[in-house]
């Protein structure tokens, strides 16, 4: 059975292996560029800058995440029973007090961010706070720290900034070429292997969004029912978060600043529920979270009369 430590060594290997391919990828981005416009500086400019992303996404991707929310951290006099709940939480699972923030939008949901469960944050929002008791409460909290032990928070937070990147730079081959284009190499051979390199170049930047998001989506949807999981073994009572994921799926608006970049952090689809009843196998395959039906069945088994 899985529990709260199960995954670790997989998901920090998966981190690494992460941050290397996205080093991978820059630096061939910058050898394709620097050899289109036969200027190798930018070969070492995407080198610098693929490691300084990496480092950078490491210490601060975090922030950078709290930042995009607006959440506000707070203090144990600014909500005793969220506070409580946490500290009660973080004992059981033999973790450190992670900081606390709470997003202003009355959307119910909740993330969990930061490189470590030494530098953990766990963020909620006012509607979660004013929809849930406190049992339902200590489900979703259950699952966020269970995020935390599963190690699940580093790599989930640092797809946010590398992938955004990712979109970014190979967008800049399309605006650079607007703005004056390779150097010319000679000749029609020249020009034709221009028109070659530059429909490679259209090809990938509109395909970057597509890449983006099986980045984000390379993050198994599986985390999610694991954290369901040991959130409930951390808490000794699925129905409480069985409870707070159905209240959850009920509301019908989505969070003011939801965005793709930031949507697989949280415990909810902060774009609101799917309206579509069934879920066909290819937008199941492009969806950041299980579905919400699926996770309360495995939560409560066949029983759904909570």
């Amino acid at each position: 059975m899985a529990t709260l430590y199960t995954q670790q060594d997989r998901n920090v290997r998966k981190t690494w292996l992460f941050m290397f391919v996205f080093l991978v990828l820059i630096v061939g981005l910058g050898w394709f560029l620097s050899y289109y416009y036969g200027n190798p500086f930018i070969l070492y400019f995407a080198v610098i800058f693929s490691v300084l992303a990496n480092i950078g996404s490491y210490w601060w991707s975090d922030k950078i995440v709290l930042a995009m929310t607006r959440a506000r951290q707070i203090q144990e006099s600014d909500n005793q029973v969220l506070w409580n709940v946490v500290e009660n939480l973080s004992i059981t699972a033999g973790l450190p007090m992670p900081r606390l923030y709470i997003v202003d939008d009355l959307a119910p949901n909740a993330f969990a961010t930061g490189r470590n469960k030494e530098h953990a944050a766990v963020a909620v929002t006012t509607g979660l706070l004013s929809m849930l008791d406190r049992s339902e409460l200590e489900g979703v909290i259950a699952h966020e720290l269970s995020h935390v032990g599963n190690r699940d928070i580093l790599i989930s937070t640092i797809v946010v900034v590398l992938a955004g990147l990712v979109v970014m730079l190979s967008d800049f081959f399309l605006r650079s070429h607007m703005w004056g284009g390779g150097r010319s190499r000679g000749g029609g051979k020249g020009n034709q292997l221009q028109g070659i390199l530059f429909l490679v170049g259209i090809i990938f930047a509109v395909l970057s969004p597509i890449i983006a998001t099986l980045i984000r989506l390379a993050i198994s949807r599986k985390r999610e029912f694991l954290a369901d999981a040991s959130g409930a073994l951390l808490t000794r009572y699925p129905e409480g978060l069985a409870r707070a994921l159905q209240k959850i799926s009920q509301y019908g608006g989505h969070m003011q600043r939801a965005s793709n970049a930031t949507a697989h952090l949280f415990i909810s689809n902060p774009f609101g529920p799917d309206k579509n009843g069934q879920i066909g196998f290819m937008q199941k395959l492009f969806m950041t979270h299980p579905p919400m039906q699926e996770r309360v069945q495995a939560l409560l088994g066949n029983r759904t009369d909570t």
